[in-house]
């Protein structure tokens, strides 16, 4: 059973990087692409044109802890 709990935290982590990754690589392309984006902000849709949107490469990085949990 321990296994399969580190093994899902596991696949947990590299499943959020993925996802991380992949929203990097959409944005990135949208800029390549000069097609603007839409974002959520303070709970109103904004578009943003792309020449403004900013590019960042996620800073993702999990370390798995094999400490017991109680």
């Amino acid at each position: 059973m321990k296994k399969k709990r580190r093994t899902s935290f596991l696949l947990a982590y590299k499943a959020e990087e993925a996802l991380r990754k992949a929203v990097a690589e959409a944005i990135a392309e949208h800029r390549r692409n000069g097609v603007p984006i839409a974002i959520c902000r303070n709970g109103k849709v904004v578009r943003i044109p792309a020449e403004q949107i900013e590019v960042h490469e996620p800073q993702v990085e999990y370390v798995v802890s094999h400490r017991k949990r109680p």
